[in-house]
């Protein structure tokens, strides 16, 4: 083993040395610390040129190199994939330089940062918000930005998570027949997403609910809820003339209609409203 230790130790004091001179040193040229954290950055060595280029800002006040120093250490992070650092380091560039030719680059790489942080539907949501935020502003920005659509469609993915958040916080509140619960969380997906892939699903879900809402309600409150289940329907053909849906919306507007004609407190005027 001794003799194994002697043999690796020339390269052991040649990795070192190697190492050694890729940090930065106390006094060194600004420009060969810059140089330095570059070096690091070309060779995908991110989390440590991270650290070098927050040197760089610190030492070169008011030079490029610390206006440069700042947007690669932005960048460092985003390709570390630390996007909440990323998106603060994002930020510090904006206010610093405001006026920087890659400030397009940034407030996009802003907006994409906060979008990598976005959690799965069942979590907090703040991050989803800030970059549906982001990107909008992106695109009013910069209007004939070849990003714009990129934008657009993350906006579309965002939107159609948050309306999946309240669908599925609807359906579990119909699970457990807590229906006025349900019916406000359905009304959400189809008032705040109508463009969303989910609001067909949540009218019907929502036409569905109010039926059994009304099937175990008492007597004087049947008819109420049977009319709104046929008022979702009439809402739904109206939004989604043409959608594969229909079939099941048209089964649950058949059950409320029967049960409508016999609530004990429908009247004439309820019944021929809705034929």
């Amino acid at each position: 083993m001794k003799n194994i230790f002697f043999l690796l130790l020339p390269l052991i004091i040649i990795g070192t040395a190697c190492n050694n001179k890729s940090l930065i040193r106390p006094g060194e040229a600004i420009n060969v610390s810059y140089d330095k954290a570059m070096n690091l950055y070309e060779k995908g060595k991110y989390n440590d040129a991270a650290q070098a280029f927050e040197t760089v800002t610190r030492l070169g006040r008011g030079t490029n190199y610390a206006q440069n120093a700042q947007f690669y250490l932005a960048e460092s992070y985003f390709k570390d994939e630390r996007f909440l650092l990323a998106a603060s380091e994002y930020e510090r560039f904006i206010s610093y330089y405001p006026r920087d030719e890659r400030r397009e680059e940034v407030d996009y790489k802003r907006a994409l940062s906060f979008f990598e942080q976005s959690p799965r539907y069942r979590l907090d949501q703040r991050p989803t918000g800030r970059a549906i935020e982001l990107f909008q502003l992106f695109i009013n920005n910069y209007p004939s930005s070849d990003r714009v659509t990129e934008a657009a469609s993350k906006i579309d993915d965002l939107r159609n998570k948050l309306a999946l958040k309240y669908l599925k916080s609807a359906e579990f509140y119909a699970r457990i027949d807590m229906f006025k619960a349900a019916i406000i969380y359905y009304d959400l997906t189809i008032d705040q997403f109508p463009e969303s892939k989910w609001a067909e699903e949540a009218l019907v879900k929502q036409i569905k609910t109010y039926n059994r809402y009304a099937s175990l309600s008492v007597d004087s409150k049947k008819a109420e809820r049977y009319l709104n289940a046929i008022s979702s329907y009439e809402k739904f053909i109206q939004l989604f003339p043409s959608s594969e849906l229909r079939g099941d919306a048209e089964k649950f507007r058949d059950e409320a209609e029967i049960g409508l004609k016999d609530s004990p407190s429908v009247s004439e005027e309820n019944i021929s409203s809705t034929s």
